[in-house]
């Protein structure tokens, strides 16, 4: 909290009335934002974008809100159902004063003065807020894309381009809506023109003799679809006495001829009334030659007998462009829509052959479009791009007439564009992802980042290369990748040696070192570099320009992403700020590495400096290990310890706390402390000792639950002539020690099943257990972390933990050890292992040279025990 007055339920937020009363007044803005709202199917797309925007940046909700006199909402994502369908005044919303601010953090709403009041607020709903504003290609606000939450966070500078970023693809995917709607609105009235002329299409198999009419011709005839029986019979039927045998015999001579049909004739309706009708039509061949269609379309003349005028008006009045041609692909007719969207005045056009006044069509979409309507006698639909002087897309509907060829087409640029924006923008939302997952799901971030150019080529450049810089501030490059693939072997080269012969000066080195994108004609690069294989290979593999981006963490430059691009081809704005998102995770994934390297180092070493060097009293060696879990915070509880008790007797402990945290090292620390004064000062055996460390934990309230194994090794003077020794040991819950006998056999001492854990009763009564060993024996004590794993029981694990002593029995102890872990954890425990193991040497023969020097505490007697 700030300590600044906060506004109750149901206040005013001057600050938010100000800006609600800015866009209420700016009429343009209004408009703008009242057509965006309007546009149809644009939910699905806007939803899935801002449950994006609430993934990448954890938000648990989202909210595509458009401004125009009030708040509506377009996307959701998180959201109560039905909140799509609410409005909210403009005042009442903290998005009104993102989309004035241009851009709107606030860590905790609670304590803002300006939106604490808001019902959102009060509710709990919103706490954290991140919003920006929704432009459009006018530059007019919109709208506004928000994450927010029910806790407090701060909001990084990250987090704001990139929910600036998905702002635009929102934009872009409600634009493409409108566009979409306004075409939509275009065909509607299109069709309407169509059915205002009253013409009607039909379509007779000559086969199987089913006729087939619209509804407009249905109703010239004056029939009703139920009353239509779909033969030749029903035409007959309301033709004209009179007329009978003239239209009869000029549809005999167009099937004969399999060649066109053209009558005007009268239709006596069932109430009498005559009307006059013009049709014409085509007979369409089949495999064998002969006539198998009628196609044709027909129209009502009875108040315009020739037709000529009234067709003339509705194609005059149409939305859309018209032209016709005639068999010689020549213009015959141009309306005025078509003028406009053509550039050419009909005087012009008419007369002259298409391929000619339009030299693009040739070998075009165009010209295969129209010459395949002709020859198959079926419409075609297409949309295709003319280029300049026209340079723009044209949506195209063309069928044959009996006259040539007719074609309706409207411009639909803007649409096109606009798509192309939209797939765009969900492809750079795609690469983020991608990318995004790529680092986040591995360990070794630098080796992620090296495939980073796999990703961003060809969707961002034909080729690209990444540099990092070294833990000894070393810039390398680690990553490269080209389009094509003959280039990838030089630009592997490239990468090899440019760094070696590019000055302080460069591109690269100017980018690592301010931090900022440095954009760079790559002839200046060149003669940067000295003469001799860089320049040559940057020559050959000749790139226009290149863009470096800085892989940034926190307060550092971590490395360089450098883009390059083929003379001409511009980097876009959009391209390059996700290519500089790219550039940003990867450099905050590797900072994220560097610190977390770091913690790893400073917990390894707390937890090792806990973990003492063992002693090495004579004829009685001693090897310790200590392993972190790979995927822990690598500090637990494990712990080992090996000393000498007053007697000279020699004690080994092995213990694991329950927990994989500092808190469990913490209490590991007093633990193992605890047990080695009881056990020096006492000089008790190993289930005093137990039973000591419980009492002290109870009186000392260390309310924590541990395991612990002790082993205690003892000998008399006979047992010393006889050449063995006795182990004394008790078991707090932990595995029981195995045995490696002098043959090379394996024994495991009991049943792994031990008393009771340390910290849950410290009355228990407990056990303890002797064994007798032969000198040249080897006792080995280990945490569960050596033999557990996810996929299998601890049986199993026992089991090949036993194997793998009998293959190495023969191995010195410190190789020993080393060989279990690789056999057992591979060198990478999926949790902490800790192992103490001693190895009682023959005592009539010299301490061995593998055992290392002497090394016992001048209190104890030199050779007292084991």
């Amino acid at each position: 909290m700030d300590g600044s007055p906060r506004p109750r339920d149901g206040a005013r937020s001057p600050e938010v009335e100000q800006a609600a009363e800015g866009l209420r007044t700016d009429g343009s803005r209004l408009r703008a934002a009242r057509r965006l709202r309007t546009a149809p199917g644009a939910s699905p797309a806007v939803d899935r974008l801002v449950e994006l925007a609430a993934r990448l940046l954890g938000a648990s909700s989202g909210q595509i809100s458009l401004l125009d006199d009030v708040q509506s909402v377009a996307g959701s994502a998180g959201l109560p159902p039905g909140s799509a369908t609410r409005e909210t005044a403009l005042d009442r919303t903290p998005c009104t004063l993102a989309a004035a601010a241009g851009a709107l953090a606030i860590s905790d709403a609670r304590a803002d003065e300006r939106v604490g009041h808001l019902p959102t607020v009060v509710a709990g709903q919103v706490v954290a807020y991140l919003g920006v504003p929704l432009t459009d290609g006018g530059g007019h606000v919109v709208g506004t894309l928000c994450v927010f939450g029910p806790v407090p966070r701060e909001w990084s500078e990250t987090d704001v381009a990139t929910l600036r970023q998905l702002a635009a693809s929102v934009v872009t995917e409600l634009e493409y809506a409108a566009l979409t709607g306004e075409y939509a609105r275009q065909h509607l009235r299109w069709r309407l023109a169509m059915d205002a002329g009253g013409v009607g299409t039909f379509d007779w198999d000559l086969r199987t003799g089913e006729l087939v009419w619209d509804e407009p011709l249905m109703a010239v005839f004056g029939y009703t679809a139920a009353e239509f029986d779909g033969t030749i019979t029903a035409f007959n039927r309301r033709l004209h006495p009179d007329d009978l045998p003239r239209v009869g015999e000029a549809l005999r001579t167009c099937i004969e001829a399999c060649g066109d049909f053209e009558a005007e004739y009268r239709v006596v309706r069932p109430d009498g009334e005559t009307r006059w009708v013009q049709a014409r039509g085509r007979a369409l061949g089949g495999p064998d030659g002969t006539a198998a269609r009628l196609l044709g379309a027909a129209y009502d003349t009875t108040e315009d007998r020739t037709g000529d005028v009234r067709v003339s008006r509705v194609l005059e009045a149409m939305p859309a462009g018209f032209y016709s041609l005639d068999h010689e692909w020549r213009f015959t007719h141009v309306n005025a829509e078509a003028e406009r969207l053509l550039g050419r005045n009909r005087d012009e056009l008419l007369g002259q052959v298409i391929w000619t006044a339009f030299p693009a069509t040739v070998n075009s979409v165009f010209e295969d479009g129209y010459r395949s309507a002709v020859r198959t006698g079926q419409p075609v639909n297409f949309d295709a791009y003319y280029p300049a002087p026209l340079d723009g897309w044209y949506e195209l509907r063309a069928w044959p007439s009996p006259e040539g060829l007719s074609v309706y087409f409207l411009e639909v640029t803007d649409r096109r564009r606009a798509r192309d924006r939209a797939e765009r923008s969900a492809q750079r939302l795609a690469l983020l992802a991608q990318v995004s997952a790529e680092l986040a799901g591995t360990l070794d971030v630098q080796a992620a980042t090296s495939r980073l150019p796999r990703l961003l080529v060809p969707g961002l450049a034909p080729w690209c290369i990444v540099t990092v810089v070294d833990a000894e501030g070393r810039p390398r490059d680690v990553g490269w990748w080209h389009a094509e693939p003959a280039s990838r072997a030089l630009v592997e080269r490239y990468a090899a040696v440019r760094l070696d012969a590019m000055p302080a000066t460069s591109p690269v080195a100017r980018a690592l070192l301010a931090g900022e994108a440095v954009r760079a004609d790559a002839r200046d690069v060149a003669t940067l570099l000295p003469v001799g294989e860089a320049r040559e290979l940057l020559t050959a593999l000749d790139p226009g320009s290149a863009v470096c981006l800085p892989l940034r963490g926190r307060g550092r430059t971590l490395g360089v992403l450098t883009l390059y691009y083929a003379p001409g081809e511009v980097l876009s704005r959009e391209d390059q700020a996700t290519a500089q998102d790219v550039a940003d995770r990867a450099g905050l994934a590797l900072d994220n590495t560097r610190l977390y390297a770091q913690q790893q180092q400073l917990a390894e070493g707390l937890q090792r400096s806990l973990l003492t060097e063992p002693p090495e009293p004579d004829h009685a060696e001693i090897a310790v290990r200590y392993l972190p879990a790979v995927e822990a915070a690598r500090v637990g509880g494990d712990w080992y310890d090996a000393f000498l008790q007053p007697s000279g007797a020699t004690m080994l402990v092995i213990g694991d706390v329950v927990g994989h945290d500092t808190e469990a090292a913490a209490a590991m620390g007093q633990l193992r402390g605890l047990l080695r004064g009881i056990a020096t000062y006492s000089d008790a055996n190993p289930v005093e000792v137990l039973r000591g460390l419980d009492a002290s934990m109870a009186v000392l309230q260390t309310r924590v639950l541990a395991t612990a194994a002790v082993a205690r090794f003892e000998q008399t003077e006979d047992e010393r002539r006889r050449g063995v020794t006795r182990m004394r040991w008790a078991n707090a819950g932990h595995l029981p020690p195995l045995v490696i006998n002098p043959d090379g056999s394996v024994a495991e001492l009991a049943a792994w099943k031990g008393d009771l854990l340390l910290g849950v009763d410290h009355e228990v009564e407990r056990q303890e257990s002797v064994v007798t060993l032969d000198r040249g024996a080897t006792v080995l004590l280990f945490t569960d972390g050596l033999v557990e794993r996810r996929d299998a029981d601890l049986d199993a694990g026992l089991v090949r933990l036993r194997e793998a002593l009998a293959d190495v029995v023969h191995l010195p102890l410190e190789d020993l050890l080393d060989e279990v872990l690789e056999r057992l954890v591979d060198g990478r425990p999926e949790d902490d292992v800790a192992l103490v193991a001693v190895r009682l040497h023959r005592q009539d023969r010299p301490r061995p040279a593998e055992a290392g020097p002497n090394v016992v505490p001048d209190v104890v007697p030199p050779e007292p025990a084991g």
